[in-house]
């Protein structure tokens, strides 16, 4: 559906392709801040969560967002100048921990539990749909070799994003800073 529709400007009349990776990537902050929107101003996610598990985030909700967001905003900054597919995997992981992993948490544990999660509606029509299409996006143009790389990156998401649940805030800064260090290591191994 997305491939049907070109923009251009008055400057570059050649047509945004809004089907790229570069462009649907833009896409991922602003569903996340309607998700935040649903998870804490609609509803209330922190007095849910802490009914069925530990409370180990000191941090506010302002001060998660305000973090992931800016984070998320710095990986697709180095992707929008790098363009290589080590920039494009730390997004995606990104991505997966905090959007793809969160969809399935929101959706298990509302069923799980019988008692709704606050999020589980953006969860499950935006992260997972514009998800999708990023994934795809990626797949198509090379940013990943197939399948098989997007599983490992979702069981790596996966895996951060149980932790940060078990362990709490830290586990953030360390996914981070490792995330760095894969993108430089990537620099010198992958090839785009």
């Amino acid at each position: 559906m997305l491939q049907k529709y070109k923009c251009s400007n008055k400057y570059n009349k050649k047509p945004i392709k809004l089907k790229e990776f570069k462009n649907l990537i833009i896409l991922s902050p602003l569903v996340y801040l309607l998700h935040h929107f649903e998870e804490h101003i609609i509803f209330n996610f922190r007095e849910w969560r802490l009914k069925y598990f530990l409370d180990n985030n000191a941090l506010s909700t302002e001060d998660v967002l305000l973090r992931l967001l800016t984070v998320l905003l710095v990986f697709i900054f180095v992707h929008s100048v790098r363009k290589d597919k080590g920039s494009a995997h730390v997004l995606l992981y990104f991505l997966m921990t905090t959007q793809v992993v969160n969809a399935f948490f929101h959706t298990f544990f509302s069923l799980y539990f019988s008692d709704f999660s606050p999020g589980t509606i953006t969860a499950i029509l935006l992260y997972l749909p514009v998800n999708y299409l990023i994934l795809k996006a990626a797949l198509d143009e090379g940013f990943v070799r197939n399948v098989k790389e997007i599983g490992l990156i979702f069981i790596l998401g996966s895996t951060t994003f149980a932790l940060f649940e078990f362990i709490g805030p830290i586990v953030m800064q360390i996914a981070f800073l490792l995330s760095i260090v894969y993108y430089f290591v990537s620099i010198k191994l992958i090839r785009r």
